[in-house]
């Protein structure tokens, strides 16, 4: 693993499912260097930001994206931005509420072992993916993926994780 960013940004984990301690060793400087890199590497200027893992479990998730989203099931990441997408204002005083990102832990575990992933590497993609979601990235058009998604292979190298979306690729061809 490269040298990560150490910053100040202001990270509060709350752990709603034990699964996650239990399955994912050092799982909260995972969570710092993660969002960290990424903050830095969208902006090495940023100013202090504030945001909120929540490390949940499917019927967490599945609740929230029923209410929020109109999805009657679980999903692996939301993520709630605390504000409209645009700059980041610069207070070195007072942190800017970026917001909050949710994580669940049976449908990531699924998913990293139907892809052949660890549950480590799947986790920090999600990370990035709705840490990027906070920032204003989104998917919803070829132009919008491809620019987030190019951004979440450039962030994951940092930590020497593969391009996610390679199997798309191949199966692509």
């Amino acid at each position: 693993m490269r040298k990560l960013i150490e910053t100040k940004h202001n990270i509060e984990i709350l752990v709603q499912s034990k699964f996650w301690p239990q399955n994912l060793r050092n799982y909260k400087a995972l969570v710092h260097k993660v969002i960290n890199t990424s903050l830095y590497f969208i902006d090495p200027t940023m100013s202090l930001v504030e945001v909120s893992v929540v490390l949940a479990d499917n019927d967490f998730i599945h609740q929230l994206n029923r209410k929020y989203r109109f999805q009657d099931k679980p999903t692996n990441v939301l993520s709630f931005p605390a504000s409209r997408p645009g700059p980041i204002p610069h207070n070195p005083e007072q942190p800017y509420l970026l917001g909050d990102i949710i994580l669940a832990f049976e449908t990531i575990l699924e998913e990293a072992v139907q892809q052949q992933k660890t549950l480590r590497d799947h986790t920090a993609h999600l990370i990035v993916h709705g840490i990027l979601h906070l920032l204003g990235y989104d998917h919803e058009t070829t132009e919008e993926a491809e620019e987030m998604e190019s951004r979440e292979v450039a962030i994951l190298a940092q930590f020497d994780i593969s391009n996610p979306y390679n199997d798309r690729i191949e199966s692509a061809k």
